[in-house]
């Protein structure tokens, strides 16, 4: 699995607040995302099927991620 690029994982860690983070937490969080990410991907895919469309909205994401949460 390819997981997210770890400079703007830097970045996020930052604007939160972090002022310095290792690379190791950098990696973490990115394995982390991207896991999370696939997930609600896989279950964005399923609502909109189930909508009987191909196409995945941005709502079906926003509907996945509360299901999530």
């Amino acid at each position: 699995m390819e997981t997210l690029p770890i400079a703007p994982i830097g970045r996020i860690l930052s604007n939160s607040g972090a002022s310095r983070a290792t690379k190791d937490a950098k990696i973490e969080l990115s394995k982390c995302l991207t896991e999370l990410g696939d997930e609600i991907a896989k279950e964005s895919v399923e609502i909109a099927k189930y909508s009987g469309r191909k196409t995945v909205k941005a709502s079906d994401i926003e509907l996945a991620l509360k299901l999530k949460f």
